[in-house]
């Protein structure tokens, strides 16, 4: 299985702010000046668009990029001040049992929230 580190999916942030702009594939494609169908491999992870060409599709939204870095030892920004590296440490300490059961709630909250958003 492929490690989610060593590759960001950038799918979700271009179909959200798409979204976010009420445009559907073709029209963001149209700005473009590319096809519906590569807009959709882009959101469905299937390519991964260099910095630059994800640059110009938020650009084509009315939107820039910021992009930044923060080492493994130090709270990510606006996560609260538990660093990434003790949040994987304290996972990877569960039992699959608890990761399940963690996995379970976490969706859960996800679910009541999505329910929450469409009312």
């Amino acid at each position: 299985m492929e490690d989610a580190r060593k590759s960001p999916r950038c799918g979700l942030l271009v179909r959200e702010a798409r979204r976010r702009h009420k445009l559907d594939q073709a029209e963001l494609a149209r700005r473009l000046g590319t096809s519906q169908a590569a807009i959709s491999r882009i959101e469905r992870d299937l390519v991964s668009p260099s910095i630059e060409t994800l640059n110009r599709i938020m650009e084509a939204m009315g939107e820039t990029m910021v992009v930044t870095t923060t080492p493994l030892n130090e709270a990510a920004p606006g996560a609260g001040n538990v660093a990434i590296s003790e949040l994987r440490a304290d996972y990877e300490q569960l039992t699959p049992a608890e990761r399940l059961e963690q996995a379970a709630e976490l969706s859960r909250i996800a679910t009541e929230l999505a329910m929450g958003a469409e009312t």
